[in-house]
């Protein structure tokens, strides 16, 4: 049986869309039924890749979604597929839980194994937490949300039956209509759904603050298992929720481009990152000058 997943892209994301997929199917002997939810058509020459891509493991499905927010808050930083996630329990029906992913992301672990073997029960969601660094958590706060359980909507597992039963959808779309809302659809989730998601180990979501070494303190007050931040640094999904790799030199910077690497050359076409970042992984893929880089970005983070 397939690993239902969804996913929300539009045409200029296709390559790291590509990349995140093609990580997936790396970590994993899992087929996905991919449940794409777009807010513009993905022209069929795309949508023949991502099946060449998948190699039989990968189905796909393709909702369009533009107009479906409307009265809904988005901040423009964003854009609004980001947010087409709380729509999912109504959106599918037939489906009683699935996998969300964002497309920034380079999957290490196996999902299709977590799906099968995760039992919801009663909870919304399965998310991982967030460790609230410094001025986080008076945030989380104003939100009415606990800090410490304050989670991020980049990976989810969702109880799509038990969020239909209960209108949770409603009262996301609601939750959402306010204009104060950093990240909107994820505050949105944190609000209704708070005492009702089971957490996932942080392997699961690696966020950005998960890989730098100063905010190892808050990681370990959060996930104080011992040899679980070593654990991460090498193993854990890795959620690129600041800068992207394909825009500038960021965190694990260079796992993202060995995924790039492996894709085929019909999907390396589509797009084109900036010529100044590509040339950098040139230079970073030398090993020497990759510890030289990363000696050096190590080295500045501990200045500051």
């Amino acid at each position: 049986m397939m690993t239902p997943l969804a996913i929300a892209f539009t045409p200029n994301y296709f390559v790291p869309a590509a990349a995140m997929l093609r990580s997936l199917l790396d970590a994993s002997t899992a087929a996905f039924e991919v449940i794409c939810l777009v807010t513009e058509e993905i022209p069929v020459r795309m949508q023949e890749k991502l099946l060449r891509l998948g190699q039989g493991r990968l189905n796909f499905r393709y909702i369009p979604l533009k107009g479906r927010l409307e009265g809904v808050y988005t901040d423009p930083r964003y854009t609004e597929a980001a947010s087409f996630r709380l729509l999912l329990p109504e959106l599918l029906p037939e489906y009683d839980s699935l996998v969300y992913i964002d497309c920034d992301v380079i999957v290490r672990q196996d999902i299709g194994k977590l799906f099968r073997e995760t039992d919801l029960g009663s909870h919304y969601l399965g998310v991982v937490f967030e460790a609230p660094i410094e001025n986080q958590a008076e945030r989380f706060r104003a939100l009415g949300c606990d800090p410490r359980c304050y989670f991020n909507s980049g990976f989810l597992l969702m109880n799509l039956k038990t969020m239909r039963e209960e209108k949770v959808s409603e009262k996301l779309l609601e939750a959402c209509k306010v204009p104060y809302l950093e990240f909107p659809d994820q505050d949105a989730l944190n609000q209704v759904c708070q005492g009702r998601v089971l957490p996932l180990s942080p392997l699961y979501n690696g966020i950005r603050t998960f890989f730098l070494p100063q905010y190892r303190p808050d990681f370990e007050r959060e996930y104080p298992q011992k040899g679980l931040w070593a654990e991460v640094q090498q193993e854990a999904t890795i959620h690129y929720t600041g800068g992207k790799p394909w825009q500038l030199l960021t965190v694990q910077f260079a796992a993202w481009w060995r995924t790039y690497d492996t894709l085929p050359e019909e999907i390396k076409v589509e797009w084109t990152a900036p010529a100044k970042v590509q040339r950098l992984w040139q230079f970073y893929r030398i090993k020497p000058i990759g510890r030289l880089i990363e000696a050096f970005r190590t080295l500045k983070r501990k200045l500051k």
